[in-house]
C-alpha cells in the first residue's frame, strides 16, 4: 500500500500553508495499492518529535471509515462518509504542524483496515488505534519535515 501527496515527497518540507498558524488546510493525499479485502482505511498524522519539546507525542489528525477504494483525499477536505477526530490541539479535524522549537517530523500513517469502526467523532487517537487491533492488513507511511 502506498500513501503520497502531490505537495511534498517523502521526507520533504511540507508548504507553509499546511501550517496550522498558516492556512492549515490540510495537504491532498494519494493513496494506492489497498489490498483486496480492505473495508476501510484509517490515517493517523502526528509528530513523534514534540516529544523532546511538549513531552508527548502531539496527534495532528484523526481520520477513520475512509472509503477502501479512495485513491485521493483532496486538499482541505475528508472523503464523503469518513469520520475525523479529535487532536491534541482540543479540536475535531486536521491540525497542521507547529512545532515549537525547531523543524520537526511529521508522519502520516496510512492502514488498511477488515472492518469499518464504530467510533464516535470526538475520539482520539488512542481510540482509534484500540478500534484498530487485530483488524490492521496493511501500512503505508508519508513522512514530511515542517520548521517554525
Amino acid at each position: 500500500m502506498i500513501i503520497a501527496s502531490p505537495a511534498f515527497k517523502n521526507g520533504q518540507n511540507i508548504p507553509r500553508k499546511y501550517g496550522y498558524k498558516n492556512e492549515n488546510s490540510s495537504p491532498p493525499l494519494f493513496i494506492d495499492k489497498v489490498p483486496e479485502g480492505t473495508k476501510s482505511l484509517a490515517l493517523i498524522m502526528d509528530d513523534p518529535d514534540a516529544m523532546k519539546a511538549v513531552g508527548k507525542v502531539w496527534v495532528h489528525w484523526v481520520l477513520w471509515n475512509i472509503p477502501s477504494n479512495t485513491q485521493e483525499i483532496k486538499e482541505n477536505s475528508i472523503p464523503e462518509g469518513s469520520v475525523e477526530g479529535k487532536t491534541d490541539f482540543g479540536e475535531i479535524g486536521y491540525g497542521g504542524p507547529a512545532p515549537p522549537d525547531k523543524e520537526h517530523l511529521y508522519i502520516f500513517k496510512l492502514y488498511a483496515l477488515d472492518t469499518k469502526l464504530d467510533l464516535e467523532q470526538n475520539s482520539t487517537k488512542t481510540d482509534l488505534e484500540k478500534s484498530m487491533k487485530n483488524h490492521i492488513h496493511a501500512e503505508a507511511k508519508l513522512e514530511g519535515r515542517y520548521a517554525p
